[in-house]
Order: C-alpha cells, then sequence, then structure tokens
C-alpha cells in the first residue's frame, strides 16, 4: 500500500529552523499542533480593526471584520480573508474527529474548524490558537 503524500508548502523548513524563529508556544502550536489553554490568548477578546497574519510565515489568514465571540476561549472567525490562506485536513487526533485549520503557506496549524458558527454567515467557526498569528492593527 503506497503512503500518502504530505502536501508541499510554498515555505518549507527543517524542524531546527522553525524552532529558533518561532518563541516555545508558539512552536508547540504551529509546528507540534498543540493548543493554548481557552480564554488565555492575547488575540481572544482583541476587538480591534486589522489583518490576523500566520505567526511562522507572515501570510494573512483572517480579517477582523470576520471575528466575533462565540464564547469558546479562542478568537474565531467566520471566513478566511481569502480561499487558499488556509488549508483544512482531516484531523483523528484526541479520539475525536475534526478539520484541522493549517497555514496555507507554510502549513503550521493554526487551529480547528466547527459546524457551529453564526448560522446567518455560513455555520462554519474557525477556532484559532492566539500563539499562532500576528496582528497587524489598520487605523
Amino acid at each position: 500500500m503506497a503512503m500518502k503524500k504530505q502536501k508541499q508548502y510554498e515555505i518549507e523548513k527543517p524542524e531546527t529552523e522553525w524552532e529558533e524563529l518561532l518563541d516555545p508556544n508558539s512552536y508547540q502550536v504551529l509546528r507540534k499542533k498543540g493548543t493554548e489553554r481557552p480564554f488565555t490568548g492575547q488575540y481572544y477578546l482583541n476587538k480591534d480593526t486589522g489583518i490576523y497574519e500566520c505567526k511562522a510565515c507572515g501570510n494573512e489568514i483572517f480579517h477582523s471584520s470576520k471575528k466575533y465571540d462565540s464564547g469558546c476561549g479562542w478568537p474565531s472567525f467566520t471566513e478566511p480573508i481569502r480561499p487558499d490562506a488556509i488549508d483544512v485536513q482531516m484531523d483523528y487526533s484526541h479520539f475525536m474527529i475534526r478539520e484541522e485549520i493549517l497555514c496555507g503557506k507554510c502549513g503550521g496549524h493554526l487551529g480547528h474548524r466547527f459546524p457551529d458558527g453564526p448560522k446567518d454567515q455560513g455555520g462554519i467557526r474557525y477556532c484559532i490558537n492566539s500563539v499562532s498569528m500576528d496582528f497587524k492593527k489598520q487605523e
């Protein structure tokens, strides 16, 4: 049986480079598929206008106009800034079936997608770890 080939991303680096580039918490989430504790992320309550970018590569992933308070403890969005900004893969870890959200440019783990978002905005919730993002405020 043939092994499924891992997707190739525009930005690829050896793990040692990612580890040097990222702070320990961001590395654990982006490269090791960890999760920050709910209600602790720096962007959970952020209401400023701007663009959220992948902390590993700077790829623009979400606009603040699509952010909402889902009450889940992590920043939540109704849609990415553009369809190819993210990559979606099935995640069967922790005895669950979920859709994992990865950066479309570097493959870094951002969070998960769930079908419980606002019905009037497509019904999808993108639940994203703050430590996987940087925020560029717009005036």
